[in-house]
């Protein structure tokens, strides 16, 4: 089966200052790099439709949700969580977007019309706690997924996986304690939002490294405390918040994987989820912002979950 490839034009209209490191340009750069590489053609292409408030609401209170409509700027931009978060005329459109590119794999992939899926989009999301929008995110694009997965289709275990360099806060904010929910991350700490450390609940498997870890360590973290865990939960479907700013070119962290590690990495998430979710994987666009090493490193992540 294919490898669906999920994006929007109005993630492109999201924009937070000319200055920012979260910019269109990221997409473009992926883009570009598929094309180059010969593996956009291996995909199959669709437009993500907007998530419904409904969607929103699964993992997002009415409140917060209220809040970011009120302050959506006619022009300009408005400021939530210091400059860094900052809504454009065009951001909201552009969440829904991005949010109702995972509603899309969801069902795509649980009616077997692919095997897995890339979501590229932005804003990312795995900073978005219930009621608050911080570190660049503003729906979190995975959460709202895997709360639909459990309600529509009534599955009851879903793997979370985050390996960008920055703890996954708000997804681990939404599904502490949840017993649907196995969330195994590694990040570095100390650095932006500096928590995931401690035991913060029994479904999440943080483990936080320092800075300048290299790559035979983070394998071992994969090897022997990812899989084990999810070998035991036995998980009907593998979401990942895919960031790539754990890059050794990424001046946004200081952690040394290079495009190789994505692979293997990838490679070994598909291996649980052949052995328990029927292959199923969705993978989110998280961080990632030195422009080659993002597009480097999505060609790696998705010619392995195509098999190319």
């Amino acid at each position: 089966m294919e490898t669906l490839y999920i994006t929007h034009p109005n993630c492109r209209l999201h924009m937070m200052h000319k200055w920012h490191p979260e910019a269109p340009a990221r997409l473009d750069e992926i883009n570009d790099r598929l094309l180059a590489s010969g593996v956009s053609s291996c995909l199959r292409h669709l437009d993500a439709p907007n998530a419904s408030d409904t969607d929103v609401l699964r993992v997002h209170t009415p409140e917060y949700l209220a809040y970011l409509k009120e302050n959506l700027p006619q022009e300009g931009y408005f400021s939530i969580d210091n400059e860094e978060t900052s809504m454009n005329p065009h951001t909201l459109r552009a969440a829904y977007s991005a949010a109702g590119a995972g509603i899309l794999a969801v069902d795509e992939i649980m009616a077997g019309h692919a095997l897995n899926a890339f979501c590229a989009v932005r804003p990312p999301g795995h900073h978005a706690e219930r009621g608050r929008a911080m570190g660049f995110c503003f729906f979190n694009n995975l959460a709202i997924a895997a709360r639909y997965a459990i309600e529509k289709f009534q599955l009851k275990k879903i793997a979370v996986i985050d390996f960008d360099v920055h703890h996954g806060n708000g997804t681990e904010d939404i599904f502490k304690d949840d017993p649907h929910i196995i969330m195994c991350s590694f990040f570095q700490y100390p650095l932006y939002p500096d928590c995931g450390i401690g035991n913060v609940a029994p479904n999440m498997l943080n483990t936080p490294v320092p800075a300048f870890t290299k790559s035979d360590v983070i394998r071992d973290i994969v090897l022997n405390r990812w899989l084990p865990a999810l070998n035991a939960f036995e998980p009907e479907l593998v979401l990942i918040s895919a960031g790539f700013d754990a890059h050794r070119e990424d001046e946004m962290g200081q952690l040394d994987l290079v495009e190789k590690d994505y692979e293997w990495i990838t490679k070994q998430l598909m291996e649980v989820a052949d052995r328990y979710a029927h292959g199923r994987i969705i993978s989110f666009l998280e961080g990632g912002y030195s422009l080659s090493a993002l597009g480097r490193s999505v060609t790696a992540h998705i010619k392995a979950l195509a098999s190319l």
